[in-house]
């Protein structure tokens, strides 16, 4: 069976929003319509553009896809990975013509031959349970782990005619993935709400959401670490003690370190999607006494009078 890129039967890129999707299905379907089309092989083009506007148009299906598309190789059979249980959800999607919704192998292969089954049944049959969706803090340390973080959750419950009910609560084991980012949402399939007439449970979304750290700031999945150093610090140089995600280190302080300097320290970062490290990086800040006595103040002037450095000394050669 061979995998149907669907982005590409619709001519879009696979990070194309709803609006693009929708204008392309419309534009492709007009053309390949059998009542008006003059193309040839028109009515399998018009199913196949068909087919591809139903994954695409909802969030639900286009997030299985996108799921599969992962383990998709080119010019080698597809084959769904080991475990996979199509979820066999209803929808209400594009006009397959005369023929009714003439799907593909492959797409029953993902979605299941219930999708079309459930397809124009009315109320008080068999329906899968809703999708769930909630936001998942994340603390920068937890994207280190390789043991599943334990998430308590309160699952809303509605009953069959759609009133609330008292929610549900469930402690789950969450494997964060290496990589996470902002806004990437984890499925947890079948710990949704509950199916009606013996119909599959819907699935749970959650939602990264990472958690603001007091003292690393993340670019990429590098890491940002102010360092203060007091004046001497960076004139001399020194040994210090700085921290990571994972514990604390030694750090060598080049002599003449200027503010805003940064040293990277390999490794030490967040990790990407293929499991490899990011790098932090110590900011160099120079942090002067909030407060000095008479004595100090004395030093002060005495090291400014033997250094004889102006640090604007440039301004006054320009004209």
């Amino acid at each position: 069976m061979d995998f149907k890129d669907y982005y590409k039967i619709l001519g879009v890129e696979p990070g194309a929003d709803d609006a693009t999707i929708k204008a392309a299905y419309r534009k492709l379907a007009r053309k390949y319509h059998p009542d008006v089309s003059k193309e040839k092989d028109a009515e399998n083009q018009f199913k196949e553009v068909a087919e591809a506007y139903e994954v695409l148009k909802t969030a639900e299906k286009r997030a299985e896809y996108d799921e599969l598309r992962k383990y998709a190789e080119q010019g080698r059979p597809f084959e769904p990975p080991p475990g996979w249980q199509p979820r066999g959800a209803s929808g209400h999607g594009a006009d397959f013509g005369e023929s009714g919704r003439d799907f593909s192998d492959f797409f029953e292969s993902i979605f299941g031959a219930a999708d079309r089954s459930h397809r124009g049944q009315g109320r008080g049959h068999a329906r899968r349970g809703q999708d769930v969706e909630m936001v998942l803090p994340v603390l920068l340390e937890e994207t280190l782990q390789e043991e599943a973080k334990q998430v308590s959750l309160q699952i809303p419950q509605y009953s069959a005619d759609g009133q609330p009910m008292p929610a549900q609560s469930k402690t789950l084991g969450v494997k964060i993935p290496p990589g996470v980012s902002e806004g990437e949402r984890i499925r947890l399939k079948g710990q949704g709400l509950p199916g009606i007439g013996g119909a599959p449970s819907g699935d749970l979304y959650l939602v990264i959401k990472l958690v603001p750290h007091p003292l690393f700031d993340v670019e990429a999945h590098n890491l940002i670490l102010t360092v203060p150093l007091t004046p001497w610090e960076a004139a001399l140089g020194s040994k210090i003690t700085v921290p990571t995600l994972t514990g604390k280190i030694h750090l060598t302080v080049p002599a003449n370190t200027q503010s805003g300097q940064r040293l990277r320290i390999k490794g030490k970062g967040l990790v990407n999607k293929l499991g490899e490290h990011g790098d932090l990086y110590a900011l160099f800040k120079i942090v002067n006494p909030a407060s000095s006595d008479e004595k100090t103040r004395g030093l002060w002037a005495q090291l400014a009078e033997q250094a004889a450095f102006d640090p604007r000394a440039e301004w006054s050669q320009r004209k």
